[in-house]
């Protein structure tokens, strides 16, 4: 399969950007590449207004790199109007993240494909749904299951599912409800503390996909395994001890206890989210039988992330 030469990115969120970063800095990039960002058309707009917004600034860096932008609505546009969108471009990368309305990862597997694209990465930035299955607290991995139904059940356009696990900066997310909750210190176990989880942080993760897409040109059509850490939530628990120097409150969060809360609550995702990482199946590997291990391509772990984000 021949380098790329016209990329696009879906996403414009943390782990968007990072991809763009790497693809822009990765020494094997040819010099012909073209680097595009989607961008809804009222992102698009703050680059010719006046706007000083954050959203701004880092777009008008990314600009700076020689990424250019193209407009279209991923959640509102059909499946037809993304495919003229999407057609054109060599590979397309998708790194949408969790908010976009059901049935969306479904649609843009479509587009692409109907598109012709050659290579596509869709967003499947997490666990192995293979080995989770349909049926799982969290819906959203039945879609992913049959976006790679889709594209195995084709021969047109090339693919890619790189599995990362966790991203390592949940573990600290508040939002996430807190594998480590800096506001009373402490950590808390999905399902045990001895239960796994892999994590990599998006930084990891947008180097492996710059690989991907300009060097390692046989990993197509399969799933591609990264990992920055596997660790059990014990560990986890004496990396922030270690980090903040001082004991913890350690919590133990059952399976009983997990569900239980999704059931007060039955439409937050977070919850959903919890109880797959608590039940511990499909989302840890060994990190050294990983593709960044086996290339040599350097990753975070849990011990340096947590000095950086531990105050």
């Amino acid at each position: 399969m021949p380098t790329p030469h016209t990329i696009l990115v879906l996403g414009t969120g943390e782990l968007g950007h990072s991809i763009l970063h790497a693809l822009a800095s990765h020494p094997s990039r040819p010099a012909s590449v073209t680097l595009t960002l989607l961008l809804r058309p009222s992102s698009l707009s703050t680059l010719t207004s006046s706007s000083t917004s954050p959203k701004a600034s880092s777009l008008a860096a990314l600009q700076t790199l020689g990424v250019g932008f193209i407009a279209a609505d991923l959640a509102t546009d059909s499946e037809e109007h993304l495919a003229g969108v999407f057609r054109g471009f060599d590979t397309v990368v998708g790194a949408t993240g969790m908010v976009l309305p059901p049935g969306t990862q479904r649609k843009l597997c479509r587009a692409v494909l109907g598109a012709g694209v050659p290579c596509y990465f869709p967003w499947q930035f997490g666990a192995d749904y293979d080995v989770i299955g349909r049926g799982s607290a969290q819906e959203l991995f039945a879609e992913q299951i049959g976006v790679r139904e889709m594209l195995r059940g084709q021969r047109g356009t090339r693919w890619v599912v790189v599995s990362v696990g966790m991203f390592m900066s949940f573990l600290f997310e508040e939002a996430f409800g807190g594998m480590v909750e800096r506001r009373v210190k402490g950590v808390n176990a999905l399902g045990g503390w001895g239960n796994l989880v892999t994590v990599t942080t998006v930084e990891g993760i947008a180097k492996v996909v710059a690989e991907l897409v300009y060097v390692a040109l046989e990993e197509r059509d399969k799933v591609v395994f990264v990992a920055g850490e596997t660790v059990t939530y014990g560990e986890l628990a004496d990396v922030v001890e270690e980090a903040m120097g001082k004991k913890v409150q350690r919590r133990e969060w059952t399976l009983k206890y997990l569900k239980g809360e999704l059931a007060k609550d039955p439409d937050d995702e977070m919850k959903k989210y919890r109880i797959v990482f608590g039940e511990g199946v499909g989302v840890a590997w060994d990190k050294e039988t990983t593709f960044n291990a086996e290339r040599g391509i350097e990753t975070t772990g849990i011990r340096e992330y947590a000095k950086k984000v531990l105050v």
